[in-house]
């Protein structure tokens, strides 16, 4: 047959007989139309695998992210980009087990686009493993706010291995090259620098953003999904935002892109005995005055009378201030609520100008009168003596 076709039309026989003519399983054109005019309306600044997504989910529309994307095209709402090879990095291959490694990092980023701050912060945790996702809004990258977010985590998974973060200043003091030290202490370590020490978490601090890359795409691929999501469902404030991270879009993502890990074994650990709230706060030592009272940060906070046993005046005390705003004295292994002592009244200083008398003028050398008026009994004897001695001969030796 081929061959009789090739008599009859020469080499055009191996140009197939369908080129140039629609396809039987093409789309309607309605459907395109209807598409492109969802995407002009809602989804204007949208990508074509996450337009595929709502359509799917909003619009009951199922269509591959390819249609999509060859319909924006032509349409001239989409700009194909050329894939370029960035700067290779060494590759490192997953930790096996979940809770083997989380990685922990914060984005400063206008969440709320318009409807919120120009600089919103997003702490998040991602496991190394399987890219499982906890995040929160925060009012600030401070080392409480960063706590506050890991006691989220801790109570939904557990303590993991190790956490992987930057060399931020909430992680690692800086310190001048004498105080460089493998021994942990007060100038060794931040506050979560020794909350992880207590809870037998790890931390390894990354040398280059590259080499926590999976929170850092992470991040990038919130910076477009979850902004949109949010601007979807209407979000204006933190709490509705936080509230929409912890109903729709972390199960959803936990949903969409965690992977299986290689190993089936959880590493996560139970809490056990940690004490979450005494380790998750900002602790000082303070020494006990006579008076049973502590100094924090210009205040002075009493010991309850209860709590007071021989020997305590004097002692180093452990002060916790919790992140629920207590206050909580350590003594061994009893906690004490310390309450605060009333502020004393001011000292009024002296006005010394109304006590200030008003000085003459210096008298000039040998002019002072200051002795003026003094007398002594025996001054006339006195004087007549010394007459008498300045008239007497001299004796010659």
């Amino acid at each position: 047959k081929l061959l009789r076709r090739k008599k009859r039309q020469g080499d055009r026989v191996v140009v197939n007989a369908l080129r140039g003519r629609l396809s039987n399983r093409r789309l309607p054109e309605s459907m395109r139309k209807r598409v492109l005019r969802l995407i002009t309306r809602e989804y204007k600044d949208f990508g074509p695998t996450l337009i595929a997504e709502y359509l799917q989910s909003e619009h009951s529309l199922a269509l591959g992210k390819e249609t999509i994307r060859k319909w924006m095209t032509a349409a001239e709402l989409w700009k194909p980009k050329r894939a370029r090879v960035g700067q290779v990095h060494m590759w490192r291959a997953r930790r096996e087990c979940c809770g083997e490694l989380a990685q922990w990092d914060t984005s400063v980023h206008a969440w709320l686009e318009d409807r919120g701050p120009a600089a919103m912060y997003l702490v998040a945790m991602i496991d190394d493993a399987t890219n499982t996702l906890y995040a929160r809004l925060v009012e600030s990258d401070s080392a409480e706010q960063n706590m506050r977010v890991l006691w989220g985590y801790l109570e939904r998974h557990g303590r993991p291995q190790a956490v992987y973060t930057d060399k931020a200043s909430l992680f690692q003091p800086t310190l001048a090259r004498g105080w460089q030290s493998d021994d942990p202490g007060n100038k060794t370590e931040t506050q979560i620098g020794r909350a992880l020490r207590e809870m037998g978490i790890e931390w390894i601090a990354a040398h280059s953003p590259q080499a926590k890359g999976r929170i850092e795409r992470c991040f990038g691929t919130l910076q477009d999904r979850l902004v949109k999501a949010f601007r979807k469902a209407k979000v204006r404030t933190m709490p509705e935002a936080n509230a929409y991270l912890e109903q729709v879009f972390l199960p959803v993502w936990n949903q969409r892109f965690v992977r299986k890990p290689a190993n089936a074994v959880d590493g996560h650990r139970e809490l056990g005995r940690v004490n979450l709230a005494s380790s998750l706060s900002v602790m000082e030592t303070r020494r006990v005055a006579n008076d049973y009272t502590v100094q924090w940060r210009g205040v002075r906070w009493q010991i309850p009378r209860e709590a007071i046993r021989p020997g305590l005046r004097g002692t180093t005390l452990r002060i916790e201030q919790r992140l629920d705003g207590t206050m909580v004295a350590r003594d061994g292994s009893k906690f004490i609520k310390v309450l605060r002592c009333e502020s004393e009244p001011a000292v009024k200083s002296r006005n010394r100008s109304t006590h200030r008398t008003n000085r003459e003028s210096k008298p000039a050398p040998n002019q002072s009168r200051w002795m003026d008026g003094f007398r002594v009994k025996g001054n006339e004897q006195w004087r007549a003596y010394r007459e008498e001695q300045s008239k007497l001969p001299v004796a010659s030796e």
